[in-house]
């Protein structure tokens, strides 16, 4: 996705991190590519000015960067994985953030990461913060992830398919998703406007 010419260079720096993620990891940076593109389909859906774009786009690309830390073991484990072992897994959102704050970006893309598995009801982590407290940018981000980490293949199991993620974000609405962000997203899906955008 092009973007304007005063966060050039912030694209420059998260492609840049995304090529290093890369080198360890060949599934992660592809999720975040694909949710990056809902994310934009939705954000434009809920009419964000261009700018706002720019930033939740940059901010999903590196969602996961914090996986970078966490053992390929652990990440393509198949079948269910222990307490220990998702409070690990758990740590990557702190870690991302910890990575990104480090970099001048003149807006809020290590917040918005920081927030991208906090629900409105509390129930998130790492902060379990609430409502208002979390960005609309993240509130976008966690409803994409959700949907893209359903509906596509992931390392350890075969897609669950679309119906299954829109069900699931459905049944979140209003509790842990933001409504008028999950109604934004059925209407992206049902328009095909994400599926065109990513292929």
């Amino acid at each position: 996705m092009p973007v304007s010419e005063s966060n050039k260079i912030y694209q420059e720096i998260v492609d840049a991190l995304i090529a290093m993620h890369r080198l360890t990891d060949g599934y992660t940076p592809s999720h975040e590519d694909r949710t990056a593109e809902l994310c934009v389909a939705i954000a434009r859906q809920l009419g964000l000015p261009a700018e706002r774009i720019d930033v939740l786009h940059m901010a999903a690309q590196v969602h996961d960067i914090g996986k970078a830390r966490i053992a390929q073991e652990l990440l393509n484990k198949p079948g269910r994985i222990t307490d220990d072992e998702y409070a690990v897994l758990k740590t990557h959102v702190q870690i991302g953030y910890d990575i990104l704050k480090h970099i001048s970006f003149p807006f809020n893309l290590a917040e918005i990461v920081w927030c991208h598995h906090e629900y409105l009801d509390g129930s998130g982590y790492p902060r379990g913060v609430t409502d208002e407290a979390i960005p609309l940018e993240s509130r976008i981000l966690t409803v994409s992830d959700i949907v893209e980490s359903i509906s596509a293949d992931r390392p350890y199991r075969k897609a669950l398919g679309m119906q299954t993620a829109l069900d699931e974000i459905r049944r979140l609405r209003g509790t842990r998703l933001d409504p008028a962000v999950v109604d934004a997203c059925l209407q992206v899906i049902e328009q095909h406007l994400w599926h065109e955008a990513a292929a």
